[in-house]
């Protein structure tokens, strides 16, 4: 296994450079009880450089996400009765997704609820080798049935203990107490066992682990304060924009890492860990891609 300990950087824009040369992102979630994640995960990609975001989001909600949101633009999909994105909606996304080919990215998870029909566009998405982000719900309902050998692609999952523990059927201490052999062993299930396949788990808490199976980045920026609702859709839509400026997989799951947690340190400066929340890290990622550049 290779440490890195390099950050990767973006490149510089060129001067005749249009929006669609920096990502076509699209952030899949929402549902009636989490209007503000799929929101987050936006507001994040595009001050992360993304340079077009869509949410796909349930019709019920899409006014309230565009308000939170007013800088990228939305799919207003259809629900099933409990107000999360059903069946017709997950065929008008991967109407969109793989036969238009209208995005470089999709994000799928935040706010999402448990919407069992999203499993279809994750299986297509990945088929269709489009690079995919998973995180929170999209996670959780992976979960719930066979998922091992299906996200062998390009696709980083963004798991906390809790969700790599329903991932992978083993305890959250036992997770804990060896978390870089879990985040292997979780890309090892993604893949189905096949070697560079694009497929990356980044293992969030205390020394974030990404890693792709050959290569393992410890994260050291964040801090305690991070611990509040929010702060992973935020990641999401920062490692989902940066996929979408051309970095691969891993690279962008190191650098969204890295500036995801050196956001959070540069807010906790300001405001103090206690009051920290995860808009504070949407305001503070100008900064923190200014110190790294």
């Amino acid at each position: 296994m290779e440490r890195i300990t390099d950050i990767p950087k973006l490149w510089p824009r060129p001067r005749d450079a249009n929006k669609g040369d920096f990502g076509k992102v699209l952030i899949v979630g929402g549902c009636r009880d989490f209007v503000g994640a799929p929101s987050l995960a936006a507001n994040a990609a595009l001050r992360s450089g993304a340079g077009l975001v869509t949410v796909g989001v349930g019709r019920s909600i899409q006014t309230a996400v565009v308000s939170l949101a007013p800088c990228a633009t939305s799919m207003g999909l259809p629900e099933d009765e409990h107000g999360m994105i059903s069946e017709a909606g997950v065929s008008e996304l991967l109407e969109a997704v793989v036969s238009r080919k209208r995005f470089d990215v999709v994000a799928v998870g935040p706010g999402l609820g448990r919407a069992r029909a999203v499993v279809r566009l994750i299986e297509e998405v990945v088929r269709a080798a489009i690079p995919l982000v998973v995180d929170a719900d999209g996670l959780n309902v992976l979960a719930e049935g066979h998922w091992p050998g299906k996200l062998g692609g390009p696709c980083v999952i963004t798991p906390h203990p809790g969700e790599l523990s329903r991932l992978v059927k083993v305890s959250i201490p036992e997770i804990q107490t060896d978390r870089e052999h879990w985040a292997v062993e979780a890309v090892r299930r993604m893949a189905g066992g096949k070697e560079q396949s694009g497929a990356v788990c980044l293992l969030k808490g205390n020394r974030t682990v990404v890693t792709n199976g050959g290569w393992m980045y410890i994260n050291t920026t964040g801090n305690p304060g991070m611990a509040t609702g929010g702060t992973g859709d935020v990641l999401t839509g920062v490692i989902a924009a940066l996929v979408g400026q051309g970095l691969s997989t891993f690279d962008a799951a190191v650098l969204g890492s890295h500036v995801h947690g050196l956001a959070g340190d540069l807010a906790a400066e300001a405001v103090g860990e206690i009051s920290l929340i995860a808009s504070d890290l949407i305001h503070y990622l100008p900064a923190a891609f200014k110190r790294l550049a």
